[in-house]
């Protein structure tokens, strides 16, 4: 596990006034995001399989998700996230010096979907890459945007978070599609804005890669008529397992993150976990005793959107009620790799 914690102390958090936090040098200075119109409703999913608006709300807290029109790919979602965040901080395709996109749905295998993001935002020559993390991939991003800013070697960095699950989701599988949602949401990383980034850490598992994963499509078992048939192009995952393992991590993050900047995890004034299912949520409130209004539930009406889901989770809360300056906000992902990725943000004036 890597991570990133500043050393100036220039700066406090309003809930723990007397305690000094560290002031950053780099930070989110713009947020935006996407999610298509279509919204699948659990109605629609109980004409296919055997299940209930009922069973899928008591056990995942989603009540729709969104579906990507037939036109739209993942860099589609991504550049209209993109713009959104760059309006916000107010920079152009020509501030930008970097752009990592994460994402579990590329466009295509090669190239890259950050270069096709790239291509769109005509910024030609600007490094673009994705990054492979499950649905921890915008932390992984995140901490790559910060320290690459933190260190001067980038000024102005476009991360985002995009995928589009509906393409690799199983219908058939009651226990999985109920799940799954389409959208994107983007950050521009600089040296000062809106959220300082005052710590970041990630870690991944390779021995629980077999809980998440997609099984056909890759050189391990190439694209072919039984890998199709078998529905081996569509994600695959052990819940019981899943549960137990997002639970442990991000509580574990959210636990050491506190402690590297000397508060409790209660004191966090917003926490935003990943949003896989609304049980998971609560169960790591419960774990951390975090009060139930501090801890961000969003998926009710996005599912969950993977790599997209923080930033968005993020944005639409600021959005409907800006966040206050110095106030503590606790982001952590949990996904396929496994792996893990947690930041705190120390709210700043706009």
């Amino acid at each position: 596990m890597t991570s990133l914690i500043t050393t100036s102390t220039t700066s406090q958090s309003a809930i723990v006034a007397s305690r000094p936090l560290p002031a950053a040098l780099c930070a989110i200075a713009g947020l935006g995001h996407y999610l298509p119109d279509r919204i699948i409703t659990n109605d629609e999913l109980a004409q296919t399989v055997d299940t209930s608006d009922q069973w899928i709300m008591e056990r995942t807290g989603i009540s729709g998700r969104r579906c990507a029109a037939p036109e739209e790919a993942t860099s589609d979602m991504a550049h209209r996230a993109a713009l959104e965040a760059m309006a916000d901080a107010g920079v152009t395709a020509e501030d930008l010096d970097l752009i990592l996109l994460a994402t579990s749905t590329p466009d295509t295998p090669v190239p890259s979907t950050a270069c096709y993001l790239q291509a769109r935002l005509g910024c030609g020559g600007v490094p673009a890459m994705d990054i492979a993390a499950g649905c921890s991939g915008f932390g992984f991003a995140l901490q790559m945007a910060a320290a690459s800013v933190k260190s001067g070697l980038h000024r102005t960095v476009l991360v985002v978070g995009a995928d589009t699950l509906t393409r690799i989701t199983n219908y058939a599988d009651r226990q999985s599609c109920i799940l799954f949602g389409d959208g994107a949401g983007a950050a521009v990383v600089a040296p000062t804005g809106r959220f300082d980034v005052i710590y970041s850490s990630i870690g991944s598992d390779g021995s629980g890669t077999g809980m998440i994963r997609v099984r056909a499509g890759g050189s391990r078992t190439p694209a072919s008529l039984d890998s199709v048939a078998t529905a081996g192009h569509t994600l695959e995952l052990h819940g019981r397992e899943v549960f137990k393992a997002a639970v442990l991590r991000m509580s574990d993050c959210i636990r050491k993150a506190a402690s590297a900047i000397g508060v409790r995890p209660g004191d966090f004034d917003l926490v935003i976990p990943h949003q896989a299912n609304a049980r998971i949520i609560e169960a790591v409130g419960r774990q951390l005793d975090v009060p139930p209004e501090r801890l961000l539930s969003d998926i009710r009406e996005t599912g969950n959107t993977a790599a997209a889901s923080i930033p968005i989770a993020l944005g639409r809360a600021d959005r409907a009620s800006p966040l206050a300056p110095g106030k503590l906000v606790c982001i952590v992902g949990f996904g396929a790799g496994l792996a893990w990725a947690c930041q705190v943000l120390l709210v700043r004036d706009r």
